[in-house]
């Protein structure tokens, strides 16, 4: 029930900033009959202000705010109709119109951007696809000593402590715990000998790891320290920031878009953040649709992963070459270049939450 709840909330959320960054001309007709605008004090000579646009007759009753509350959190407005068939089948078309300056007809990309990424995060959390967050106790607290024979030591005492205690104690699962914990700290430091990354996160199953490398540098390893003594807590950063900074993706992708276009003058910075917020809501949106479809029984999974591989270049292959008049070609040898960027541009992603997550 929580995680319906949490879900729910969060695509509310989404939708109410997306609504802040798209608001509406006006409000809806009601019942008040005012010669000047409530909004501004500017006089009427209309059904609406002709200085900022609100309709000059608001509503006053519960209902009315009821009906906004829905309104704001489920659409906006007639123009996502026309916005969503565009960014599905003709996204270059949809850029490029927006570009030039039809912006009334469409919702802007800011907006979109917001609430299709609260809403994957928030479909994802309903449907149970959200990254683990229960790591558990991988290592001991950093306080502990590092040397090998002290933890030997320990771990010699612990196991002969808990061969006096029988399962049904409650101090069980604690000394199981510390020697789980102290058996793992022995093996990253077989693995440091040997030059491989230490682990400082693992589920129960061993298939979702976190692993890291001393650097030598005071910050990174600091926030190394961090995972080793809290990685729940700092799995559950992690999570809890890939959405809330989500649009750190769109800083992030600008350059590498103004790349493959480095020598087409006509093509600004205003161009390439128009392309990628319309297709980072696109990509929300798509893996929205299949989360929800891989709930269905008689859904083929191997049918939605081929979806998840195929559907998005072909998307950024019609984006590409419908927002800047590219031939099919251009298009093409762009969009596999783009498609290599997408990796780095991930992966540097990843590595702005793990530093906001040892910062916090």
């Amino acid at each position: 029930m929580n995680e319906i709840v949490d879900a729910a909330g969060t695509i509310a959320e989404g939708a109410l900033l997306g609504r802040a960054v798209e608001p509406r001309g006006g409000e809806v007709d009601g019942h008040t009959h005012e010669t000047a605008c409530l909004n501004c004090a500017a006089p009427l000579d209309g059904p609406f202000c002709r200085m900022c646009g609100q309709r000059g007759h608001v509503h006053k009753t519960l209902a009315a705010f009821l009906h906004d509350l829905l309104h704001g959190v489920f659409h906006f407005e007639g123009k996502t109709w026309r916005t969503l068939p565009m960014l599905a089948w003709r996204p270059g078309e949809l850029t490029r119109r927006y570009i030039a300056g039809e912006r009334a007809r469409f919702v802007s990309p800011m907006a979109l951007f917001l609430f299709s990424v609260f809403l994957m995060f928030g479909v994802f959390q309903l449907v149970g696809l959200s990254p683990p967050s229960d790591f558990g106790d991988v290592n001991i607290n950093s306080r502990v000593s590092n040397d090998p024979a002290q933890l030997h030591k320990q771990l010699d005492g612990l196991r002969q402590a808990r061969g006096e205690l029988a399962d049904g104690n409650p101090a069980a699962p604690i000394l199981d715990n510390q020697i789980a914990a102290i058996e793992r700290r022995m093996a990253n430091q077989t693995r440091a000998a040997r030059g491989e990354p230490e682990v400082l996160a693992q589920s129960e199953d061993g298939k979702s790891r976190i692993t890291a490398q001393r650097t030598g540098w005071a910050f990174l390893d600091h926030g190394i320290d961090k995972w080793r003594e809290n990685p729940g807590l700092m799995a559950y950063k992690l999570q809890a920031n890939s959405y809330k900074f989500s649009w750190l993706l769109i800083p992030l992708s600008i350059p590498f878009v103004w790349l493959i276009f480095a020598w087409r003058r006509r093509f600004g910075a205003y161009d390439h953040a128009v392309f990628v917020t319309y297709s980072l809501c696109f990509m929300s949106l798509l893996f929205v649709t299949i989360g929800a479809l891989g709930q269905v029984p008689a859904m083929p999974g191997w049918l939605l992963a081929l979806a998840a591989f195929v559907i998005p270049p072909v998307h950024i292959y019609k984006q590409l070459k419908g927002a800047y008049s590219l031939s099919r070609f251009s298009a093409f040898w762009r969009t596999m270049i783009l498609l290599v960027f997408i990796v780095v541009i991930l992966v540097l992603f990843l590595d702005v939450l793990l530093v906001l997550g040892a910062l916090g």
